[in-house]
């Protein structure tokens, strides 16, 4: 994808498992997306199991939107609207009020210190192909080829039986 009018520029993941400001998680998801700019399309809202240590279910969802922001003045967009909601950085994968990921954009791939375009764990996260499958299901991963949807039927199909010892 090419940034123009037709297609949008960023997909962004959204998750929250924490009560605000603005109340539950499925709240806190609804008010981020309200908070982002140039937003052209939105995913259902599903709840998922979290990764890590934390106990609590999370909220997800995936926007896309239109901005001709480079990946870094986006992420600091993001990270803005996470602090505004109350996100206090911690440790790894615990509860928070939200979390705003870039997760692809349409320029392709973007490397520095502080960002990687696409979101590095994307293609193994079924709460983030979920929702964007929903929205973006064409959309090529510039690593793989492969599309949303293709990644998403991915993880359907891997094997989930547990391992015997």
């Amino acid at each position: 994808m090419s940034i123009s009018t037709t297609y949008p520029s960023y997909a962004i993941a959204i998750g929250s498992n924490r009560r605000g400001r603005h109340g539950h998680p499925c709240d806190e998801v609804r008010a981020a997306i309200a908070a982002l700019p140039g937003v052209v399309a939105v995913s259902r809202l599903i709840e998922t199991a979290p990764l890590g240590p934390s106990l609590r279910r999370f909220t997800n969802a995936a926007v896309l939107l239109q901005s001709a922001e480079s990946p870094p003045a986006m992420l600091a967009r993001l990270k803005a609207i996470e602090r505004d909601f109350g996100r206090r950085r911690g440790q790894r994968w615990s509860a928070r009020v939200i979390d705003l990921d870039i997760v692809l954009w349409s320029g392709g791939v973007w490397r520095d210190s502080a960002l990687c375009v696409p979101h590095a764990a994307f293609r193994s996260r079924d709460f983030v192909l979920r929702p964007l499958a929903q929205i973006a299901p064409r959309w090529r991963d510039p690593l793989t080829a492969r599309t949303i949807r293709q990644l998403a039927m991915g993880l359907d199909k891997v094997d989930r039986t547990p391992i015997r010892s």
